[in-house]
Formats: C-alpha cells, structure tokens, sequence
C-alpha cells in the first residue's frame, strides 16, 4: 500500500455517527395475538416444571414418611401456595392446549389417500386428555 492509499482512510474518531434504530417497547408482544399466544406458552414452562417440582416433594415426603408428608401437607395449605397453584394450573391448561393446536403440524395423518382435518387431531387429543383425566379423578377420588 502506497503513501496516498493510507491517507484515504479515515482515521477512527470517537464520535462515530450512529444508526438510526426505532425504540422498540419492553412489551412489543402484547400487542398481536400471535406474539402474546407464543410468550404466554414459553412462560407456561415455568409453570410445568413448578408442578414437577411439587410432585417431586411429594414423593420425597412420602418416602420419608407420615411425619414428613403432614409437613408437606401443611405447606401445601399456605394460601400463598394455594394461589400459586391456581395460576400454575391455568398455565399448565394453557401449555397443554397450545401443544394440542400444534400438533397437526407435527402429525400428519392420511386417511384414504387424505389429510385428516387438523380440527379432528385436536379433538382426538382433547378426548384423550378428558378420558385420562377422568380416569385419574375417579381412582383418586374413589380411595378418599
């Protein structure tokens, strides 16, 4: 590279211009469905793993036995837990249904020669869940 070469290059400054970027809200997803649908159902998994974890201290109380299993039924009376726990289950409901809408694009079914509609994967997977949640109700239920 030649004398007159380096003297084109321009010399770094501090003051570099900057680009010009639009602010964009904090909440930018609240404000389309489809964002709002998508966070709500990421966030869900938060709410899974919290009952996984309350399942998991069951079992440990369980295992440890009637005295550790009384405590674990009185932290489970704390109306804190109690609320937490309600919003869990609506997040898990939550979770579990979006996963059922995404399904017939993970699952394509033919029958005939033809797609099966997506309305009907999400119904069958829906049923499904009713059936085994009434079962599980009803062997719970029947032993109290």
């Amino acid at each position: 590279m030649n004398s007159k070469e380096m003297r084109e290059v321009p010399a770094y400054t501090e003051f570099h211009p900057r680009w010009y970027r639009k602010r964009v809200s904090t909440y930018w997803w609240l404000w389309k469905w489809s964002y709002l649908k998508f966070v709500l159902r990421e966030i869900s998994s938060v709410f899974v793993a919290w009952f996984v974890v309350v399942t998991l201290a069951l079992i440990a109380g369980l295992s440890r036995g009637p005295e550790a299993y009384a405590e674990w039924q009185a932290w489970m009376r704390l109306p804190v837990v109690i609320a937490v726990n309600v919003v869990s289950f609506f997040f898990v409901l939550v979770h579990a249904l979006t996963w059922f809408n995404l399904a017939p694009r993970a699952i394509v079914m033919r029958v005939g020669g033809k797609r099966v509609p997506d309305a009907a994967i999400v119904g069958a997977n829906c049923v499904a869940w009713a059936i085994a949640s009434a079962i599980l109700a009803w062997l719970v239920l029947r032993g109290g």
